[in-house]
């Protein structure tokens, strides 16, 4: 890896987890279903859905995956804490919320990224 990678990699990274932090910070739930999470790896999704597109339609360098999608999304989204959330759920026989975690987390996150691909795909057939 050369070091221009690692930086951009170092960056992103640092970026996504400085956000992450910021919005998991204080647990909100609605309805006993925590969201801060949830928010976070649906909006991470439609970052990575809406990148993923536009650089592929736009021939980004590989070196800015690094910085999106590997960097800034990957530390940004968070399967570990969605687990330890789910975890603790069942834990606390809250078994409802448990499937409502799974279900949300999952589907929000990949009805997102296809909405940030529609997104990208939309903007690049206007552009070309």
């Amino acid at each position: 890896m050369k070091i221009i990678e690692f930086v951009l990699l170092a960056v992103g990274a640092l970026v996504g987890a400085f956000l992450r932090y910021i919005i998991v910070d204080s647990p909100k739930t609605i309805g006993g279903l925590p969201v801060n999470v949830l928010a976070v790896n649906v909006i991470g999704s439609f970052i990575l859905g809406l990148f993923s597109v536009l650089a592929l339609a736009l021939n980004f360098d590989a070196r800015y995956t690094l910085l999106v999608a590997t960097g800034f999304c990957g530390s940004f989204t968070t399967m570990s804490s969605f687990a330890l959330e789910t975890s603790n759920l069942l834990d606390s026989n809250r078994f409802n919320l448990v499937i409502l975690n799974i279900l949300a987390n999952v589907g929000l996150s990949l009805g997102a990224v296809l909405g940030g691909r529609v997104l990208g795909n939309t903007i690049m057939s206007r552009i070309l």
